[in-house]
């Protein structure tokens, strides 16, 4: 399709931005060039790895359930792949981050093309269900739901794939992960709710909601927040990226610069969650000391040296303040007084 391929296009014109940023090299040449040389023994060896797992997918593909596990198993070594060339990007010669990521980039699109060879699509049928309080426990027994055709790859498949609270209107969303780390969670096409979660996610993929508040404990990764209007959010993490965001508040603590393209009307503020234990997950997850890069924010659509429009500071009399989410359950009244939503 166009579309989809203008969506590939726009994602290696990202990768190839991220590649040009400037990087930190070592003083030492020997020892950059035996660390380049380790790098790329090691992405070689799990390239031809996934190779061979793609190259088998059509030998088994007369069992979904078989297919469906070996299909996952892929997508978390493309995620290793890609982990491994973003650790190693600050010594990496130029040419050697872009031609990895290209790879990486290959790599997705042919898992996406053969899933959508190979995984049969389900029928489309309305069920009516009573609306109800969600639990953030997963349901690995549910089947995947079908991705969104404007998405690109590795937004569909974490959509797909991962637990999470999805397609819901004026509810209250809590999760609790004290103790643990769960991985990926996906929060998409929510419409006035609040989201609370407890406890450490290693990696947050959010999609297409609208006049939401999301308040989140320590991501041990990475964050990516895709087309969100008039929300607020609360998110500790090492590295956020967002995307196609308008009129939306981020309170952050994030070790790395924050990343916005196809945004504006954004603002930005230190982040203010609170809930008990919280400290010592932040400890956990390396994120107990606040870094200040949540007023340092990169603007990949803004390249000249002046202050981007799109983005600023969210003046101090304008914040909400420390934001107390100890108490999981008592946000029925809360939603039913600001949207007319839930239960009182």
């Amino acid at each position: 399709m166009d579309e989809e391929a203008e969506k590939q296009k726009k994602h290696l014109a990202m990768l190839e931005r991220l590649s040009k940023r400037p990087q930190t090299r070592s003083n030492n040449p020997e020892s950059s060039s035996e660390s380049t040389s380790s790098f790329l023994s090691r992405f070689s060896h799990l390239k031809t790895s996934i190779e061979s797992q793609l190259a088998q997918s059509q030998s088994i593909s007369s069992d979904p359930s078989h297919l469906k596990l070996h299909f996952q198993t892929i997508s978390e070594s493309i995620s290793e792949l890609e982990k491994l060339v973003a650790e190693n990007s600050y010594f990496l010669p130029s040419y050697d981050v872009r031609t990895s990521l290209k790879t990486v980039s290959d790599l997705k699109h042919s898992l996406d093309h053969l899933t959508s060879q190979l995984v049969p699509k389900k029928k489309f049928s309305f069920r009516n269900k009573p609306a109800k309080k969600d639990s953030a426990i997963p349901q690995p027994k549910q089947p995947p739901q079908l991705p969104a055709p404007d998405s690109d790859f590795p937004t569909r498949l974490a959509a797909r794939d991962s637990p999470g609270f999805r397609n819901k209107t004026g509810e209250f969303l809590t999760g609790e992960f004290g103790g643990s780390e769960v991985g990926e969670f996906t929060v998409s096409d929510l419409d006035s709710c609040e989201v609370r979660i407890t406890g450490s996610v290693r990696a947050l993929f959010v999609h297409r909601l609208r006049d939401c508040r999301v308040y989140v404990g320590p991501v041990t990764g990475s964050v990516l927040i895709e087309e969100a209007e008039g929300c607020v959010f609360a998110v500790a993490s090492h590295q956020i990226r967002i995307h196609a965001a308008k009129r939306s508040d981020f309170y952050l603590r994030v070790r790395s610069r924050p990343i916005i393209e196809d945004s504006n009307g954004v603002r930005f503020a230190p982040y203010c969650l609170s809930y008990e234990g919280i400290e010592e997950d932040l400890r956990r997850a390396g994120l107990d000391v606040e870094t200040g890069n949540w007023g340092s924010v990169d603007d990949f659509r803004w390249l000249r040296a002046v202050q981007s429009p799109n983005w600023s500071i969210l003046p101090e009399n304008e914040r909400v303040g420390i934001v107390d989410i100890s108490n999981l359950k008592n946000g029925d009244k809360e939603l039913h007084d600001r949207y007319g939503f839930g239960q009182v």
